[in-house]
């Protein structure tokens, strides 16, 4: 857990802020006047809905893995397929460019005889 703090990682201050928030607002709705105080029942089931969702669908696993499996990146990739690219746009420009110049060619015919 890179983000811990008192080894507590992230999802617990969000928790914390998610049900203080709940409790300004409870408090708030409750000393209003009318069905207005109804409005806490909405409040708490939200809050216990995400709450509920962040204890069941972590984002990482609890226990790290025993050690990072080495990852080999290839940082030229995108410079390897554009330099094949290009030669192999010239290899086609050239090979079109000589096909013409072999058919064309002239072929002289042979004297029958020769005296």
């Amino acid at each position: 857990m890179t983000n811990a703090v008192l080894q507590l990682g992230t999802g617990v201050f969000v928790i914390a802020m998610v049900w203080v928030a709940a409790l300004v607002f409870g408090m708030l709705l409750l000393r209003a006047s009318g069905s207005a105080k109804l409005g806490v029942i909405p409040v708490f089931l939200l809050a216990l809905t995400i709450t509920l969702t962040l204890v069941f669908f972590p984002r990482s696993p609890e226990t790290p893995p025993p050690f990072k499996e080495i990852q080999i990146v290839d940082t030229l990739f995108i410079g390897r397929y554009v330099l094949l690219a290009v030669v192999s746009a010239i290899f086609l420009v050239v090979l079109f460019l000589l096909l013409p110049f072999h058919f064309l060619e002239p072929v002289h015919a042979k004297a029958l005889r020769t005296h």
